[in-house]
């Protein structure tokens, strides 16, 4: 069954992390095993801290939501190796009847060739006017005649050439055969059998007959086979031994990938308009085919939001996939879905509050390591119930996860806020807490950087805004804000790229050299964004 992926918001900080992963624990738990933790960018050093911690891998990583040709409900039929004869390719394009041609792949799995009823039908005709056989593995033609071999130099002998001939009487001297490069079918027909062996002939197959003993140990090279067939189906029979190899098609091939998006697939099935296309997989090996049909109904992937419901903030291709859930803590934003969805939205400080309640609704509690993540996530995003976005009810969900996990939430918030940064460059900080808004037609971007000594980092205040600048050329932005929020000082050095009118009057503050200290400011979501938005209106 396909995975339903859990995740959070871009540039993804602990409280989305963690929440993506307790939620989907907390569905696996009650019996729906297809929920998987995912996060769309790269994990934060606080956040491994707090995973290494309570000994937890991060989640799978994802960097789209796009429907794919891994998501189509593609045929998978059996490969075939290049060695196979043609009658065991023609019967199973006979089994195959909704397919046009069947893969063929290499020894390592890799495509070699597509083979089709029209591919067998043009080898056909030609040999019906060729009537020549050329280096066909003796197994091959062994097992199309449902022969056996009868003389030693049968065994000696690995490969069969020659021009196909029906034996036929003696008395028509002009219709025998005289070319020792021959491949000779008879019946009971001593005198052809003689002449064959004398002549030494590539190979005598020999069609409901018995081999005498004198004729048996009659010596030569020539190769015997018997068959149970009649000489004339061994005769059409025998061209079906050539390996497919030969005779499938190799050039021009359109192939696809499972990682290619069914927008681009279309594309190319309307440009191209053949009946089947190969399907490879990232070590280009046969997974099976595609035909126009799959494209009609593709299954879209599906997702729940946690932390999160801003498009900006999603998984590109969000508006691909099927939203099943929305748990956050945000204001609502512009996501819109085709169908009635579950969502739970609630003013509180941290995601994981609310799952800790959804726990709780479940009659069912986090496991110790669980529960000592979701605690530290909750210290995370409160600033150490420093936010204004706290509540009452996140510290008491933090302190009941803590007794749970048998932590101090003391010891935590040290460890996650005593991070260091020093060592960082300043395009991995400003994008490590990252998020971009359109409000009343202007974008923007927020960054947030939680520490303990805002004075060091604005030591670094020309690098961030020479990044900063760069991003609100490169992408159109009004304004690019860096929140430098000092969990001691319990307040925000505002760092920005814009004008400076707006920070004045958003936050009724004189700006200096791009800079303003915001006492008592510690979130993004409830004191930063909320004014920029009563400003716009």
């Amino acid at each position: 069954m396909d995975p339903i992926y859990v995740t959070g918001h871009r540039n993804p900080d602990t409280d989305s992390i963690v929440a993506a992963m307790a939620y989907a624990a907390l569905r696996n738990a009650v019996g729906d095993r297809e929920y998987e933790a995912a996060c769309l960018g790269h994990v934060s050093d606080e956040t491994q801290i707090v995973l290494d911690r309570f000994g937890f891998q991060p989640p799978t990583l994802i960097t789209s939501m796009h429907t794919q040709v891994r998501d189509l409900d593609f045929d998978a039929p059996p490969v075939l190796s290049t060695a196979v004869t043609v009658d065991r390719g023609w019967n199973l394009l006979q089994e195959q009847k909704n397919l046009a041609a069947v893969p063929v792949a290499n020894e390592d799995g890799t495509l070699f060739g597509m083979l089709s009823q029209e591919d067998v039908a043009k080898y056909n005709m030609g040999q019906i006017q060729a009537g020549y056989l050329s280096q066909v593995p003796l197994f091959n033609v062994l097992s199309v005649l449902e022969g056996k071999i009868l003389n030693d130099a049968g065994e000696n002998t690995d490969t069969v050439s020659g021009e196909v001939t029906i034996a036929l009487p003696q008395s028509r001297e002009n219709l025998l055969f005289n070319n020792p490069n021959s491949i000779v079918i008879c019946g009971h027909q001593p005198d052809m059998i003689q002449r064959a062996l004398e002549m030494n002939v590539n190979c005598l197959v020999l069609c409901q007959a018995e081999l005498s003993e004198e004729l048996r140990n009659t010596p030569t090279s020539t190769c015997i086979v018997s068959t149970p067939f009649d000489a004339y189906r061994a005769a059409r029979l025998i061209f079906q031994s050539t390996p497919i190899g030969r005779i499938c098609r190799r050039s021009d091939l359109t192939c696809f990938h499972l990682n290619d998006r069914v927008d681009d697939v279309r594309e190319q099935v309307l440009k191209h308009r053949e009946s089947c296309y190969p399907i490879l997989d990232e070590n280009e090996r046969v997974v099976g085919v595609l035909t126009r049909y799959h494209l009609l109904r593709p299954r879209r992937k599906r997702v729940v939001l946690v932390d999160h419901n801003e498009a900006a903030q999603s998984v590109p291709g969000l508006e691909e996939a099927e939203i099943l859930e929305i748990i956050d803590h945000h204001r609502l934003a512009d996501i819109q879905t085709s169908n009635p969805i579950y969502v739970r939205n609630e003013p509180v400080g941290s995601t994981n509050t609310i799952i800790a309640s959804m726990f709780q609704d479940r009659g069912l509690m986090p496991s110790a390591k669980m529960a000592g993540m979701m605690a530290a996530a909750i210290i995370s995003d409160t600033v150490m119930f420093k936010s204004p976005t706290c509540t009452e009810r996140d510290r008491r969900t933090a302190e009941r996860m803590a007794r749970i996990a048998n932590v101090s939430l003391e010891e935590l918030g040290r460890d996650i806020f005593s991070t260091s940064v020093g060592n960082k460059t300043a395009k991995d900080l400003l994008f490590a807490d990252y998020k971009e808004f359109h409000i009343a037609g202007h974008d923007l971007a927020v960054a947030q950087i939680t520490c303990v000594d805002s004075s060091k980092m604005l030591e670094r205040k020309d690098e961030f805004l020479a990044l900063m600048q760069k991003t609100a050329l490169e992408r159109g932005f009004d304004l690019v804000v860096l929140m430098l929020t000092d969990v001691l000082m319990e307040g925000t050095q505002l760092v920005y790229i814009g004008d400076d009118e707006i920070i004045r009057q958003a936050f009724n503050v004189t700006p200096k050299d791009n800079t303003v200290f915001l006492p008592r400011v510690m979130s993004r979501k409830k004191q930063v964004i909320p004014m920029l938005s009563a400003l716009w209106g």
